[in-house]
């Protein structure tokens, strides 16, 4: 007889993210779905890069994942890890590779699903009509991976808010506004809002917060303390959720020390709360165990 969860028992488990958008919108319909899921594996490696510190000349963040690793983790031969990597590069650009040499293993630089076109997508769709497995040689010039085509640099402008580039109707409205409509939906705050009426005021500060950080124009940014590159704090806030922002709330609530500057320690909190909730989740438990 199965055992159901009860309460918040479902926090206790780690769960890889994918993103929404990979299945509902059109643009990546062509995309298998082991190479979607093979994705979320390599968003959820971010995390472990970020605390590593494994960051270029440019400030953007590569992770290192083995094909060997990709084998053990998808269950799946050689030719069907290096055929969803090659997928994931060539034909969907949401990865990029770049070679280390003497036997060390490849960097992989992961972009952010919402900056690829669909005119890039719809460019490799035709040069890769044979398949996964082609061979690098056979996709067109056009299709290499060069910075200004793939869009790799974070800090410009999304084409996902601001063109018709991502297939958005964003006509009267700039990217600001397209930014708080993306927090709005992504993090539920209208069921958020709904749920806690309470706390409607702190969740518009936080998306309004969340909002001026990512359209921001600095380089760099603080955090706790520590100024990290604009890329690496846009692409942290980028993949909070609800569940973040209901741990965010509780942690707040739960805080008895004073707090000089709630703009800073809120933009810290979001900013930690996907590499922290987890944790603090089993810290609880494990108190809650030991305390009976």
């Amino acid at each position: 007889m199965a055992n159901y969860f009860t309460g918040g028992q479902a926090d206790l488990f780690s769960f890889y993210r994918l993103p929404k958008i990979l299945f509902a919108d059109p643009r990546f319909r062509g995309i298998s779905a082991e190479a979607k899921i093979l994705y979320g594996l390599l968003l959820d490696r971010m995390s472990l890069s970020l605390k590593n510190g494994w960051l270029d000349s440019t400030g953007r963040v590569y992770i290192i994942f083995t094909v060997e690793e990709i084998m053990e983790s998808l269950a799946c031969g050689n030719k069907k890890a290096v055929g969803l990597l090659r997928e994931l590069e060539e034909k969907a650009g949401l990865i990029e590779r770049r070679r280390q040499g003497l036997g060390r293993p490849n960097l992989i630089y992961v972009k952010n699903f919402t900056e690829v076109s669909e005119s890039h997508l719809q460019k490799c769709q035709n040069d890769t009509s044979s398949g996964v497995i082609s061979t690098r040689q056979e996709v067109s010039k056009g299709h290499g991976n060069k910075t200004n085509q793939n869009k790799t640099e974070m800090s410009e402008t999304d084409p996902f808010f601001s063109g018709s580039d991502a297939g958005m109707e964003s006509e009267g409205k700039n990217d600001r506004a397209l930014y708080q409509d993306y927090f709005s939906q992504e993090l539920g705050l209208d069921a958020l809002m709904e749920a806690n009426p309470e706390d409607e005021d702190m969740l518009r500060e936080m998306q309004e917060l969340l909002v001026d950080t990512v359209c921001s124009h600095r380089k760099m940014i603080r955090i706790a303390g520590d100024d990290k590159p604009y890329e690496v704090v846009k692409g942290q806030l980028m993949k909070l959720n609800s569940d973040h922002i209901r741990f965010v709330l509780m942690c707040l609530k739960e805080n008895t020390t004073q707090v000089r500057n709630m703009r800073q320690y809120l933009l810290a909190s979001l900013y930690n709360a996907p590499m922290t909730m987890h944790s603090s989740y089993v810290a609880r438990v494990q108190h809650d165990l030991n305390a009976k």
